[in-house]
């Protein structure tokens, strides 16, 4: 019983932690939940959504983050753009 308080506990925090970060909080409260401490640190550890570089998709404009394969308005494949091309994350919102 003092498991499942504590489990508790530790998920809602890590889901809190998770969801401020812009991630899942669901996702976050499972993890914190199952391992209490260390999924509790691995949020808190856990990088900003808000905080990845970006880049322009050559065919639409769209702006997509650096680490996807295809934009996600026009399904153009992009390749790892140049250092010019980066945008960083304080001038893209």
């Amino acid at each position: 019983m003092v498991y499942i308080v504590i489990a508790l506990s530790f998920g809602l925090a890590g889901g809190f932690v998770g969801k401020i970060k812009g991630s899942s909080f669901f996702l976050w409260f499972l993890i914190s939940g199952v391992f209490p401490f260390i999924g509790l640190l691995a949020a808190v550890l856990y990088r900003f959504e808000t905080d990845e570089p970006l880049r322009t998709c050559p065919n639409c404009g769209h702006i997509c983050k650096i680490h996807d394969a295809l934009c996600t308005r026009c399904g153009c494949e992009l390749d790892f753009p140049e250092e010019s091309e980066i945008i960083p994350p304080a001038t893209a919102a």
